[in-house]
């Protein structure tokens, strides 16, 4: 990310997601095949813009997915246990003819982007035919935790679609549960200490408050059924 972000998420110790900036917020619905893969994204609802909000993580407010001051009612523990270290230092590198992928199994918030058309693991291996490289790097690109990245492997960079600074909340239909705060096109994630989280194009971060990751999704909110019914706000 070369430009400075002008959206920042704080974390609040035990607290919510404090956003400034003025980013765009809706609801972003997993789009699946007939067979129940996961293959697009659907934007099915906007909110209101705001210069500065307090968004819920610990999964328990009545007016999600604003905050209603629910996380000090039940004592929630929002204490940040993520890996703080940069993306690629953690990141398992699978070489391709012509791509190459990374991966950090622990940022996996369960979007099953990955899944359709053999798994982008074995995709990988097959990135010198361009029918599978074209489904290789959409299926990449519509991972939100940006768990996976690919590389061109010639140039040494990431291929990467340009995302609009904006924050989406997913629904996931399939599944019956709604999923993680979608962070897109670079916005600053900051610790509860001050600390600054790397900057990348994709991020998730947990609103079901189950993670074992904090502040990032992991997936719980898939095995609990974590519902976000709409915000009367």
């Amino acid at each position: 990310m070369k430009n400075k972000p002008t959206v920042t998420v704080t974390v609040s110790p035990n607290g919510p997601y404090v956003v400034e900036g003025a980013a765009p917020l809706s609801k972003m619905t997993i789009v699946a095949n007939r067979k129940g893969g996961s293959e697009d994204w659907r934007e099915t609802r906007q909110y209101e813009t705001k210069e500065k909000m307090a968004l819920c993580r610990c999964g328990q407010s009545a007016r999600k997915p604003y905050c209603d001051g629910a996380h000090a009612k039940i004592g929630f523990d929002g204490t940040e246990t993520a890996n703080r270290a940069p993306y690629l230092e953690q990141a398992q590198e699978i070489d391709g003819p012509a791509m190459i992928l990374t991966d950090v199994e622990s940022l996996c918030a369960f979007g099953r982007f990955c899944d359709p058309n053999g798994r982008v693991w074995n995709q990988v291996a097959e990135s010198d035919n361009p029918e599978v490289a074209q489904n290789f790097v959409r299926q990449v690109n519509n991972c939100p935790a940006g768990r996976l990245v690919a590389w061109d492997r010639k140039t040494k960079k990431p291929i990467e679609k340009e995302l609009p600074v904006s924050i989406g909340l997913v629904e996931d239909p399939v599944e019956g549960c709604s999923g993680p705060i979608w962070l897109r096109g670079g916005i600053q994630v900051i610790a509860g200490d001050g600390f600054k989280y790397e900057l990348r194009n994709r991020v998730t971060l947990c609103r079901c408050g189950q993670s074992s990751n904090k502040p990032f999704c992991d997936g719980t909110h898939a095995s609990m059924k974590f519902r976000d019914e709409p915000s009367s706000v």
